[in-house]
């Protein structure tokens, strides 16, 4: 079969960029995204990749015999079930790198709105309150000597930290394991962090192991002068716990990005005012998505030209 006949299917939707790279080389095949796809047998049997933003499970690759790459838009791809991919020798890749600039931009960005509560002081200015009212209230909160608590060292989390340098925060870090190559002080458990430092930053992805780790104890152990931030996964935080540490001052104050069930936001979240809330948009930059999306296209473009993918996850294969 000759490239140009290979069909690649695209459940639901995904940045246009990503259609125009791939309509001049393959068929796009487009359906709307449910438990299995919705396309006849004979269709089925002509794909050979997928182009996806969102989640592709067991049944949809089960229900493409010759599938062989799932290409995901994200640097995170746990709606991808990798474990069924692996056992049928199915490539799953991702989008690391072109996207941890803008992704430790915005979470140094949410930590200065959230320890200064910018958002708030706009509004008062905008709502006339500063000709009417005088000078907006002194932020209770200062970046100024914070010790800042990493929860995972990744690339984007490194990335974090070293734009927090230069802000002159002593920097720690908790990972399921040391990293050798970096001097901030290490601590084996979350808690034994959460304990130390004033301010924690959450970039971590979405696994069992992290399912509501931040919770009461935690939330509770960072104190009244404490901030939260999340850029990782809303999957990662207990928002009942987190709704009510910030009610009742246990916690000084959060800025997310993430959130545990998107896009609804609890309403008891947006009431509170020690909160800053975005949108999930750490990445959503104009130049950010289109180098996401041609790394997309270039996964699928190599892997059938060459065999081998650009940015193969490890759990599945790297080349055919």
């Amino acid at each position: 079969m000759s490239e140009a006949r290979i069909s690649v299917l695209v459940p639901g939707k995904i940045h246009p960029r990503v259609l125009e790279r791939l309509r001049d080389r393959f068929d796009i095949v487009a359906v709307e995204k449910g438990e299995r796809p919705q396309i006849d047998a004979e269709t089925a049997k002509r794909i050979r990749g997928i182009a996806v933003a969102g989640s592709v499970n067991a049944a949809w690759m089960d229900a493409l015999p010759n599938l062989e790459v799932i290409a995901n838009f994200g640097v995170g791809y746990d709606g991808v079930d990798v474990g069924h991919a692996a056992s049928k020798g199915i490539v799953v890749t991702n989008t690391p790198d072109v996207l941890n600039d803008e992704v430790a931009d915005t979470a140094v960005g949410l930590l200065l709105n959230t320890v200064r509560q910018l958002p708030l002081a706009e509004k008062w200015l905008r709502d006339g309150r500063w000709v009417k009212e005088g000078s907006f209230p002194l932020s209770p909160f200062s970046l100024n000597g914070r010790h800042v608590g990493m929860y995972g060292l990744g690339r984007i989390g490194q990335e974090i930290a070293k734009r927090l340098e230069p802000f002159k925060v002593k920097i720690s870090y908790h990972t399921r394991t040391r990293n050798a190559d970096v001097a901030y002080d290490y601590f084996p458990t979350l808690l034994d962090m959460a304990k130390a430092v004033d301010t924690i930053i959450a970039i971590v992805p979405k696994t069992p192991q992290t399912h509501k780790v931040i919770d009461a104890e935690i939330l509770a152990a960072l104190g009244p002068e404490g901030v939260m931030i999340n850029v990782g996964r809303g999957w990662s935080v207990d928002e009942e716990a987190l709704i009510a540490a910030l009610r009742d001052g246990t916690l000084g104050a959060a800025g997310l990005d993430v959130f545990y069930e998107e896009p609804h936001v609890p309403a008891a979240l947006m009431e509170l005012p020690n909160a800053v809330l975005l949108p999930h948009v750490a990445s959503a930059s104009v130049p950010t998505r289109n180098a996401m999306a041609d790394l997309v296209s270039e996964n699928i473009i190599q892997w059938f030209a060459k065999g081998t993918a650009v940015t193969p996850v490890p759990e599945t294969p790297q080349k055919r």
